[in-house]
């Protein structure tokens, strides 16, 4: 697999320090170090692969460590922390990933064979080793940054035949199941997709269970299985996450900013904010805007 993965390093070495597009959909890379405060984000659900070095992802209290001899799946949208790691011989990180499209998914599977059922208390988010068939379709996706007129017509096949390979694998389960109706993973994805998109609301766990069909205490069970997280702890680190971003790109106060993400207290969302990103937020984001100027 090492000449597989000398290639693709080969095809990404255009990436930066940030999410570089590649020109093919839903492909990105990133190459380097990345300031602290992009690593801790909301994860859109992708298939990552680490070409060099290594990374470890936190969500909630399970963390996880991948490098080139594993990919990462992470099947909904999660706020996570990430901390980057160069390879042993001094190489920056290097990454390539592919976001993940439900309907894409869903075409695929309907062309497979009826699947064996999945483990509901399984989380949303894991490492597997990779092959070289995984790696092979990769290569040939990649390729296609240096014919562009391709991309059109090939991207797609390649973006399945990816899809493919991870779902013939032990993660192939999380593919499955968030383009599956009535699935745990689907339930919880369709209530993770509404506290996103209304996280500044008041949130009741008896509306999202009733949205999601079960019970409070089973819908409870499924979403801390699924995010490391309760459905509060979930809509707190969105809040802080989306406070943090308004903060650093200078829109508004701090008590603009506690307000704006749904907190009715600017002194408890000083004191959530310094439980979380280990400053108050006046000084975190000083810090955060040395670090981001000093790149500059």
């Amino acid at each position: 697999m090492e000449t597989q993965l000398q290639e693709l390093r080969h095809l990404a070495a255009r990436a930066e320090n940030r999410r570089t597009e590649t020109g093919i959909p839903r492909v990105a890379m990133v190459q380097g170090e990345i300031p602290e405060h992009q690593l801790t984000a909301v994860y859109e659900p992708m298939i990552n692969v680490i070409l060099t070095g290594s990374k470890t992802m936190t969500v909630g209290s399970r963390t996880l460590r991948y490098d080139p001899a594993t990919y990462f799946v992470m099947s909904v949208d999660l706020p996570a922390v990430g901390a980057l790691h160069p390879s042993e011989k001094g190489q920056p990180y290097l990454a390539v990933s592919l976001t993940l499209t439900p309907a894409i998914i869903a075409s695929l599977l309907a062309d497979l064979p009826e699947p064996a059922g999945s483990d509901p208390s399984s989380p949303g988010f894991s490492v597997a080793p990779v092959t070289p068939e995984l790696l092979d379709a990769w290569v040939r996706l990649l390729r296609l940054i240096e014919h562009p007129d391709e991309i059109a017509a090939l991207a797609p096949v390649y973006e399945r035949e990816i899809l493919f390979r991870v779902l013939q694998g032990p993660l192939g389960w999380m593919l499955r199941d968030i383009t599956t109706p009535d699935t745990a993973l689907s339930r919880v994805a369709n209530t993770v997709h509404w506290i996103r998109e209304n996280f500044a609301r008041p949130l009741r766990v008896s509306d999202l269970a009733e949205m999601a069909a079960l019970s409070i205490s089973t819908f409870h069970r499924h979403f801390k299985a699924v995010t490391a997280l309760s459905p509060l702890q979930y809509q707190k680190r969105v809040r802080l996450l989306h406070a943090r971003s308004l903060l650093i790109a200078g829109e508004g106060n701090i008590t603009f900013a506690a307000f704006h993400v749904g907190y009715e207290s600017p002194t408890q969302f000083s004191r959530d904010y310094a439980r979380q990103f280990g400053l108050p937020p006046s000084r975190d984001v000083v810090r955060l805007r040395r670090i981001t100027s000093g790149r500059d």
